[in-house]
């Protein structure tokens, strides 16, 4: 019995048509009538034809099917992100529609703090590369892809030419978050941050400057605190948006002799790891300190406390990062396009300690 894979040849001899008619049937791209592409599908499924080979099919097309992700952490703590896989959700569900399959790219920091590239960045066929979150103009990993001639779209990060931008409001968000706070009372104001930079993260407990915030979503919501009128009486940089780094600032900052009332956190998850601080510390949350987030995720665990947060459209953004690569793959410059944000409020925000 002959195990040799069935070739669209024999589909068109088994249905008495050329090989060009019986690819057309299968591609969809040209005119033929209904009888004879019915013929056709009959006997692949006679011969058990699954359809043109894949390699065969990107080579006469000269794409690939694939959307890089550069996901800008390691994988491991990607996937204990629930932002980044309800961003991931949306944008898998919209470019698996369009037949495209998705790439993840690890890239950003390894265990020793040193900055790292994929080699995939300059090897892996791909048609689209999707950076998330964000890049700055003079990231190797933007030079890696543009030497490749590789379009690219950029979540979370600056503007760059030629580049469509996929954003959120974070930074109107925060500073309606912490107005909101400042008409509760407080003054003495903490934030915990996400990184400031790839790299290194020497910086715990100093005021930053604006240079040393490189990468987006940390400026942007750092700038939202100023600009609802408030200067931090402390500052914490985060190596990672992760509850154990929120645990960590929270202590720190919440044993400090100026103790703040109210802690803005740039994540949900380093929010959530500060309110763990607080109940470690027999502090009452928001009795004692208020505590707000960023992202909107859901936090069960947390209970009973639900967090006070700024809920950002996750799974919409990465349908509209899809969309951008439907774009792209259609000969069309996609435009940026900044999504909204909303306040969510929860239980742990009150007035500040008499």
């Amino acid at each position: 019995m002959s195990l040799r894979r069935p070739t669209l040849a024999d589909v068109a001899a088994r249905a008495g048509v050329s090989v060009s008619t019986a690819s057309l049937a299968f591609s969809g791209a040209g005119p033929i009538a209904d009888e004879t592409r019915a013929r056709i599908r009959n006997a692949a499924e006679e011969l058990a034809y699954s359809g043109p080979n894949p390699l065969g099919r990107s080579l006469r097309s000269g794409r690939s099917g694939i959307v890089g992700v550069v996901l800008g952490d390691q994988l491991r703590r990607g996937f204990r992100d629930p932002v980044a896989i309800q961003v991931l959700d949306g944008l898998v569900r919209t470019v698996s529609d369009l037949g495209l399959g998705v790439l993840l790219i690890p890239s950003g920091m390894d265990d020793d703090q040193e900055e790292t590239m994929s080699p995939l960045l300059e090897s892996a066929a791909m048609d689209v590369a999707i950076l998330l979150w964000g890049a700055i103009d003079s990231d190797p990993t933007l030079h890696a892809l543009r030497r490749r001639g590789v379009p690219v779209v950029c979540v979370e990060g600056p503007e760059i030419e030629g580049v469509p931008l996929i954003s959120i409001d974070d930074r109107r968000g925060t500073a309606e978050l912490v107005e909101y706070l400042v008409s509760l009372g407080h003054k003495r104001f903490a934030v915990v941050t996400l990184p400031y930079a790839c790299g290194p993260h020497p910086h715990p407990d100093v005021l930053p400057t604006l240079e040393e915030l490189e990468i987006v979503p940390t400026r942007h919501r750092y700038l939202g605190v100023l600009d609802a009128g408030v200067t931090p009486i402390a500052v914490v940089e985060a190596a990672a948006s992760t509850v154990e780094e929120g645990q960590a600032a929270g202590r720190s900052l919440l044993q400090r002799a100026e103790r703040p009332t109210a802690i803005v956190a740039q994540s949900d998850l380093l929010g959530a790891g500060v309110v763990l601080a607080a109940r470690e510390l027999g502090l009452r949350v928001p009795e004692d300190v208020s505590v707000v987030g960023f992202d909107g995720i859901e936090l069960p665990w947390l209970a009973p406390d639900v967090l006070s947060t700024i809920s950002q459209p996750l799974e919409e953004k990465g349908v509209a990062v899809g969309h951008a690569v439907q774009e792209i793959l259609d000969g069309v410059q996609p435009s940026s396009l900044m999504l909204p944000v909303t306040i969510r409020q929860g239980t742990t925000t009150g007035p500040p300690p008499a």
